[in-house]
């Protein structure tokens, strides 16, 4: 009886139930997209260091993440590779310059360089031999930057800091939080191209462990040969990137607001709806109490309602996120939503409605049975 009543007083009037299950869906769909596009800028500022092979980086002191660097001497990667445990350690230069467009525009570019890229998995995705950056003025540059800096193919030359220089391959999906283009170059070149600040120094040192190594042993001598500098696990220098990110511009409290604002759209629209349509059927719920059902028996009609309300906007709203991805992509923005967090949002959505329907249910808790029996 109680899942006939609940459907039948739900379903009277398909456009207020078309209307709850919308304002459940619109969201649903904010959470969603907000959320998601939090951790794809989060994605975005460590993915270098999350397809790097690199078990331990050796920073600056202090270092605030992996885009806000300062240099050291590049010798010190000589200290590195005589610790013992280490079976590779590299120099790894992370520099803005100004890159000049056909247009006569300049525009800022991050660039990553390094003597050995093949040995570090840097570029992961690219057109092109990586090996070229050694033999000439070459660089390789992100497809992602065509939005900055318009079209270009390989085989066009840019200059760089004044240097003509050649593309000779794309990458893609090397992203920055900044949405800075991110370019690839050797690092003796780079260190040509900007030598008043670079000339003999770096920016990281990446390290390779031997099989075998212990990790916490490696990372204490080389703390104790360079106690200047700080070292890190790449899933702590991951993890101190994206914190910067969010501490210092506000990204996690802004993504909390507006959830907090998705949410409360959904459980006022699911709240006035349903309260609406409670008062319209008084006289159904008085004949539920006036042939013995109890207070319990309500709130389980109440609650059916609201479930199928929460099933049904949760579905439409994944489905608007999910088709919003390839959308957003077109723009350079990453959605990205994981499977457990589907599991979240839904539990959270049949929550949210059964928080709206509780405004229905003290209505409904105080009636008068007999009230089915006046004209």
């Amino acid at each position: 009886m109680a899942v006939d009543l609940a459907r039948k007083n739900l379903l009277h009037d398909k456009l207020r139930f078309f209307i709850t299950v919308m304002g459940v869906a619109f969201a649903v769909t904010l959470v969603f997209v907000q959320v998601g596009l939090f951790l794809g800028l989060l994605s975005n500022s460590t993915v270098v260091i999350e397809h790097m092979s690199a078990d331990l980086w050796v920073t600056s002191k202090n270092t605030p993440n992996v885009d806000f660097s300062h240099t050291f001497p590049e010798s010190y990667v000589e200290r590195v590779r005589s610790v013992p445990g280490v079976a590779k350690a590299d120099n790894l230069i992370l520099s803005f310059v100004q890159i000049s467009l056909p247009t006569g525009a300049q525009e800022s570019m991050e660039v990553y360089a390094m003597k050995n890229f093949r040995d570090w998995n840097l570029p992961w995705n690219y057109t092109g031999n990586v090996e070229d950056l050694r033999r000439g003025p070459y660089f390789m540059l992100d497809d992602s930057a065509v939005k900055r800096f318009g079209t270009f193919e390989v085989g066009d030359y840019r200059e760089i800091v004044d240097n003509r220089m050649q593309i000779i391959g794309k990458t893609h999906g090397a992203l920055s939080f900044t949405t800075t283009p991110l370019a690839f170059v050797d690092y003796d070149r780079m260190q040509a191209i900007s030598s008043a600040l670079l000339r003999n120094r770096t920016n990281y040192i990446v390290v390779k462990l031997a099989p075998g190594a212990d990790l916490e042993r490696v990372r204490a001598d080389i703390k104790s040969r360079l106690p200047y500098n700080d070292v890190w696990t790449s899933k702590e220098w991951a993890a101190r990137s994206r914190n910067y990110w969010v501490q210092s511009t506000g990204l996690g409290l802004n993504m909390i607001l507006t959830v907090f604002l998705g949410v409360l759209v959904g459980v006022v629209v699911v709240a006035q709806t349903l309260y609406t349509s409670t008062m319209e059927h008084l006289k159904e719920f008085g004949t539920v109490k006036a042939i013995g059902g109890s207070n319990g028996d309500i709130y389980k009609i109440l609650a059916k309602q609201a479930v199928i309300s929460a099933v049904a906007g949760f579905g439409f709203g994944a489905a608007f996120a999910y088709g919003l991805k390839p959308v957003m992509a077109k723009i350079a923005l990453h959605l990205i939503i994981p499977q457990q967090f589907l599991g979240v949002v839904l539990a959270g959505t049949i929550a949210m409605c059964l928080a709206a329907s509780m405004l229905s249910f003290r209505k409904i808790a105080s009636i008068d049975p007999a009230l089915v029996f006046r004209t």
